[in-house]
């Protein structure tokens, strides 16, 4: 096996750059960073407790600050609750929710919203759990989805809490991931 030494490679203007062949298996030795998967990756959570629905989730939201946290790539932006993408390409988007019954039994649902148009936001994933018969009785949802990031000025995200009723809660935290979102940027468009 020979072994090339090189410090940048520029496929020829116009063409694609191609690495192996088909049933070659591409591998970054230990201690090398691997640029060529995943190019950002980010997490935001919701930072204080409330009842009720929102549609969207529009206040009350960081980006992950625990010990230890690492993102990669510039991140998303976030405005009263609608998320940015920093540059198209194919997006793993989840949303975990921690809900908690105050004094009813209730179906809530954790919910993304998408828009192409920068305007209508239409849900395009959902996630149901029942709050159950105990008082302050807590239960997860969850939901993803993989989504086509075309135009970043026109592609955005939303989360929502819907519930069939309104006394039940939503739990968050400034100092842990209990209702959380998750994004990856998983390749090109």
């Amino acid at each position: 096996m020979a072994t090339l030494f090189v410090d940048k490679i520029d496929p020829q203007s116009g063409t694609t750059l191609s690495l192996g062949s088909s049933g070659d298996t591409l591998q970054a030795t230990a201690g090398t960073t691997n640029n060529l998967g995943i190019s950002m990756a980010d997490q935001w959570r919701l930072t204080t407790t409330f009842t009720g629905n929102a549609s969207p989730i529009a206040t009350n939201l960081e980006r992950n600050d625990s010990v230890g946290y690492g993102k990669i790539g510039t991140g998303m932006t976030e405005s009263s609750g609608t998320f940015s993408f920093p540059s198209t390409g194919i997006y793993f988007i989840t949303f975990s929710a921690c809900i908690y019954r105050v004094n009813a039994d209730a179906v809530m649902n954790s919910e993304i919203a998408v828009t192409t148009d920068n305007s209508s936001y239409t849900v395009v994933a959902r996630g149901y759990t029942g709050t159950g018969s105990l008082a302050s009785n807590y239960n997860p949802t969850y939901t993803s989805i993989f989504l086509d990031v075309t135009d970043v000025s026109n592609v955005k995200v939303r989360f929502n809490i819907s519930s069939n009723n309104q006394n039940n809660g939503v739990v968050g935290s400034s100092g842990t991931n209990t209702t959380h979102m998750t994004f990856l940027r998983m390749g090109d468009t």
